[in-house]
């Protein structure tokens, strides 16, 4: 029973990352991860640094991220993006981003 409890978990952070990875790829970005982990690498568009798009999307998308930069040299370039959480936070967090996101990157890179 417990098995199965711990695999229902497994399958709805899965899930998630799922929704996550859909959204963000749909919008062009590059992701990688979130098949086998809960946990998603995106790479920054325009070659940002990590932190300049983690407050990109922390300004105009009100959606926390990790900044790569936080896991050493070779995660410059990337945002991580966990998949624990509530099913609807993901959803709101997701749909920032696909909302605003696309102008937000608009402004800083015509």
């Amino acid at each position: 029973q417990g098995l199965a409890q711990v695999r229902h978990v497994i399958a709805y952070y899965m899930e998630n990352a799922h929704i996550i990875r859909t959204a963000l790829k749909g919008l062009g970005l590059e992701v990688s991860g979130g098949d086998n982990a809960p946990y998603l690498w995106v790479k920054t568009p325009f070659g940002m640094p990590s932190w300049s798009f983690f407050d990109l999307l922390l300004q105009s998308c009100h959606v926390v991220t990790t900044p790569g930069a936080g896991f050493g040299a070779g995660g410059e370039h990337f945002i991580r993006i966990s998949s624990f959480g509530h099913r609807q936070a993901i959803i709101n967090a997701v749909q920032s981003i696909v909302d605003h996101l696309p102008a937000a990157l608009e402004a800083c890179h015509g």
